[in-house]
């Protein structure tokens, strides 16, 4: 692959400004690497208990994806063979190892748990790259784990190879534990903290659009598009992109770790492949498609479906149906990675299936350490869910949820001995059908004109990722730039307002190209006019089809970020919009937008009713049991019911899918605004069909598209690629090549290097593109090695369609695949279509121009306004009416214009002459034709698609 980048080399700092960004990076480090596990701490009782300990190397995956991981066993003495013990697997965080959860492995092996720690594939002392908790790799690894677990006899087994197990971690490792559970049903327990629901919605958030207010910090999901943040994936990157040392070497060796002793490989630099340098300098130990995902990120700032697609793959979210195991969610209000609405939708998504659900929220996340206290009553908590769950001990805890008792008073810098006071109630809202509580808040405000500088810069500043305590040190000061943002106040309040969770208002905006990224806000004034923005945390928007005129702006619904915040009486209640924030990243063109308050807009803050518990330590924990005990009725019911029914779900594949490569039945697509996008549209395709997709503009045909390649979720019904769900993420989407909504090219890039970019990211090797042979199909010639900016539109187009067919698909997805190029090359491009398909692939086209469908396609679905209104193939599309083919001997232009002196209407076509007869009959036509000396090979009635569309959409 060539080189998509050089390598970027940091000058010097010297004096002050080389002490500050040592301790800037030493502060990122530590607020990503060093997240404390909030796992038991050994009781008294247990403490002394004699543990030991078993290193090995143990082998998981296969082939090519084989690596060898550093495990560590912690036994107890009271766990034999006549006597098993459950067992607990801790994963660390992203860039630690075994050795970030090795005090809290003792503790739980003090407890009597068999403990199993592990460095994850690229860190530590294992071998293998980072796959970002890729289902098909590092959940992967944690079932070999289980495996081995399972193959000791001092585990407690519930069959045999099932041993009974619990999965904790934090950050990197709450995730793994979540799409453990959900791969692998021999899980028991979980207790995933501070992490993610949906990678995409994370880093590509966008939090416009209406959304369910049942839950207290639902937050809108990451549509087409995002803003991408920018600093948290550089320090997500930077972590893990430069491996040094043995880390290097076994980066260049395929893992070796023998020969030069210490575990440093001997290695004969001559030996080293250049090809294999450079990309372990470039993306370090990442695996390749999430490296080109990053780049393409960092270069644009914009989400790909490609970035979409590696991120979706290792989130929860689309798999949360298959948790059956008990889940204890930690999230924290100091976090402005993972939020509190990764924790809402996570906690959604589980309880839908039936399955206990437990959320607390807690004072600190990525930003900011708990208290001791706070970390000694959240250890306790997950005790108490392991405890009950994998033994049966002590009290039910329930399916609560407890939260800091709300306060004006910002995060602190170090930690403190004692704990914040919380709030218990006795569900998380919603779960059980009750809707959250919201208090309306009247704002005022005129409309803004909110400039955007060219490249975004100078940007707000809010808070720095990782340093929400040193910018709670600092007065909560934030700087907003004069010029960039809007500002809407409430009055003064008369009685305090207690904010628990995302509250939300409706903005009204206008924008001169239809687009804008702004970033929203909620402040606390106070009565002296300082301003402190709670959490320090920021709602970005990515914003399209917006009003281009300032007097009939877009409302757009707002929901401002996840928080646990008091706001005083006599304070004021500030929503700031601003159009950059530091902290992600901004469009590089300048511009003009105008934001106001819809008509009548107010400020709905969420509030939550609990019951307030003691303040710190053991005393805090046996109060919450006591709460706990008095709700736990319920909740034992519910445990014995999922035991009873307790299964993993598998996909049922079609056994005609093969035949079948596309399967469509009853999908409806709406949206919570109530517009309904694609109605119980029900179509299937065969292998060797061209299928055209045909309507007019808002027929549904893209949103069709998109749901077919995974990128968003139908509300109904259900599509099988080769007889599997095309789900996001499914493997089976592999088979499928597509070009859909713009071509994605990087034009700092040649049409080469951006060839072979798209096709590293799919992690494949070079031979496996058919790289010459998609070009060649393209007719891309000696372009293809000039720089992507230089391209014509139909150059580009052509670039695009070659990266569809990279690999040669199964089934190729085209949308409006001939804009931008000219008759000639539509006439190729056509051929192109008709030779693949006849290879036995299929294709589907999506296009406007009727033309185009009729004389390419085999097969056409017609759709109207959301709906399938016919289908079928082009022939019976078009049917009959009151026009011929007329095929003749000799020269066409005579007989047009013999016709056309007789009053016919004629039009060229490759097979002939369409002709519109009007009042004269076919014997006339043909007599005169022959009398004029023409002869007339053939005349067979014809209707044109356009016709039959017009027709077919006017009926709809």
């Amino acid at each position: 692959m060539r080189p998509t980048a050089g390598l970027v080399r940091h000058r010097p700092r010297s004096g002050a400004r080389a002490a500050l960004a040592a301790l800037t990076t030493a502060l990122l480090s530590a607020a990503l690497l060093a997240v404390p596990l909030a796992v038991p701490s050994a009781s008294p009782a247990r403490a002394a208990e004699d543990v030991t300990t078993e290193d090995a190397t143990v082998p998981s995956g296969s082939g090519e994806d084989a690596v060898e991981l550093d495990t560590t066993v912690y036994v107890p003495a009271s766990a034999t063979g006549d006597d098993p013990a459950p067992a607990v697997v801790l994963a660390h965080g992203f860039g630690g190892s075994k050795q970030s959860v090795a005090d809290d492995a003792r503790d739980l092996a003090g407890r009597g748990y068999v403990v199993l720690t592990y460095s994850a594939r690229g860190f530590g002392s294992s071998t293998g790259q980072i796959g970002l908790d890729d289902p098909r790799y590092e959940v992967a690894d944690l079932s070999t784990m289980l495996d081995l677990l399972a193959q000791r006899d001092d585990v407690q087994l519930d069959a045999p190879g099932d041993p009974r197990v619990g999965v904790a971690g934090a950050s990197y490792g709450g995730a793994l534990s979540l799409l453990g559970a959900a791969y692998d049903d021999r899980v028991d327990a979980i207790a995933p903290q501070i992490t993610w629901n949906s990678l995409t919605t994370a880093l590509f958030p966008s939090q416009a659009g209406a959304v369910d207010g049942a839950t207290p910090a639902v937050t809108p999901s990451t549509g087409d598009s995002g803003v991408f943040k920018r600093l948290w994936s550089g320090l997500f990157f930077g972590a893990g992109s430069v491996p040094t040392g043995d880390g290097l070497l076994a980066s260049l060796t395929g893992g070796a770790t023998t020969g030069g002793g210490a575990g440093v490989p001997d290695v004969d630099p001559s030996t080293l492949d250049s090809a294999a340098v450079e990309q372990a300098l470039t993306c370090g130990r990442f695996r390749a498609d999430i490296c080109a995902a990053y780049q393409v990120a960092a270069a644009s700032g914009t989400l790909t479906p490609d970035i979409a697609a590696v991120l979706d793959r290792s989130s929860p979210a689309g798999v949360l149906d298959r948790i059956t195991a008990p889940t204890l969610l930690v999230q924290g209000t100091q976090d402005s990675l993972f939020g509190l609405g990764q924790a809402d939708a996570n906690a959604r998504g589980i309880a839908a299936n039936g399955t206990p659900v437990k959320v607390v929220w807690y004072d600190g996340g990525h930003d900011a350490s708990a208290s001791e206290g706070d970390t000694a009553d959240l250890r306790d908590l997950v005790a108490g869910w392991f405890d009950f769950h994998l033994r049966g001990d002590g009290t039910d805890p329930g399916t609560g949820f407890t939260f800091p008792v709300p306060t004006g008073v910002g995060a602190a810098v170090g930690s403190v001995q004692g704990g914040s006071r919380t709030e218990t109630a006795t569900d998380y809202p919603g779960l059980a059908g009750d809707e959250v509580q919201r208090t309306d808040v009247p704002l005022s405000g005129t409309t803004f004109p909110v400039v955007t500088p060219p490249g975004g810069n100078p940007a707000a500043i809010t808070t720095v990722p990782g340093l929400g305590a040193v910018t709670a040190a600092l007065g909560g000061t934030t700087v907003e730039i004069p010029g960039q943002f809007a500002a809407f106040d409430s009055e003064p309040l008369t009685d305090a307002v207690d904010v628990v969770g995302a509250s939300t208002v409706t903005l009204a905006v206008s924008s001169p190209t239809g687009t804008a990224t702004l970033f929203a806000k909620l402040y606390d004034v106070s009565a002296d006019g300082s301003q402190t923005l709670p959490s320090g945390l920021v709602a970005p928007l990515a914003l399209t089809g917006l009003s281009t005129d300032p007097t009939a702006p877009t409302e757009v619904e707002v929901t401002l970020p996840g928080i646990v915040h008091r706001f005083e009486t006599g304070h004021t209640m500030r929503v700031l919009v601003s159009s950059t924030d530091q902290a992600f990243a901004a469009p590089a063109e300048s511009g003009v937008y105008a934001v106001g308050l819809a008509d009548g807009a107010v400020l709905a803050a969420p509030d939550v009713d609990g019951t307030v518990t003691s303040t710190s330590g053991a005393t805090r924990w046996w109060v919450l049991l006591g709460v706990l005990a008095a709700l736990g009725v319920a909740g034992v019911v519910v445990a014995k019911l999922w035991g009873a029914r307790r299964r993993r779900q598998l996909s049922v594949v079609e056994p005609d899918g093969e035949d079948v490569p596309l399967r469509f039945t009853g999908v409806t697509k709406s949206y919570k605004d109530g517009f309904t996008a694609v109605r119980d549209l029900s179509f299937e395709v065969r292998r060797g069909q061209v299928l055209g997709l045909l309507g007019p503009n808002g027929a549904g045909k893209t949103t069709s598209l998109r749901m077919l390649m995974g990128l968003i979720r139908p509300s109904e019904g259900t599509i099988s690629v080769f007889g599997h769900p095309a789900t996001a993420g499914a493997p089976v989407l592999s088979r499928l090549g597509s070009f859909v909504e713009g071509t994605g090219l990087q034009p700092h890039l040649s049409g080469r290097d951006n060839l072979e970019l798209y096709w590293a990211a799919t992690g494949r090797p070079l031979e496996d593109a058919h790289l010459d042979e998609a070009v060649e199909i393209a007719g891309l010639g000696t372009a293809l090695d000039k720089r992507v900016r230089s391209y014509s539109q139909g150059m580009r187009q052509r670039v695009a369609i070659a990266q569809a067919m990279l690999g040669l698909p199964d089934l190729l997805v085209l949308d409006e695949p001939t804009n931008g190029l000219d008759p000639p090359q539509i006439h190729a491009m056509r051929q192109v279509l008709h030779d693949y398909a006849a290879t036995g692939r299929t294709v589907i086209v999506s296009s406007h121009l009727l033309a185009e469908i009729e004389q390419t396609c085999s097969h056409v679905v017609v759709m109207a306004k959301g709906q399938k209104v016919a289908e079928g193939t082009v022939e019976e599309i078009i049917g009959t009416g009151g026009a011929v083919l007329l095929v003749v001997q000799g020269d066409p232009e005579r007989a047009a214009e013999v016709l056309t002196g007789l009053g016919a209407t004629v039009e060229r076509a490759d097979e002939g002459l369409v002709v519109e007869l009007g009042d004269l009959s076919r014997a006339e036509a043909v007599a005169a034709l022959v009398e004029a000396g023409v002869g007339v090979d053939q005349i067979s009635p014809r209707r044109r698609l356009e016709d039959a569309f017009l027709s077919l959409v006017g009926e709809s």
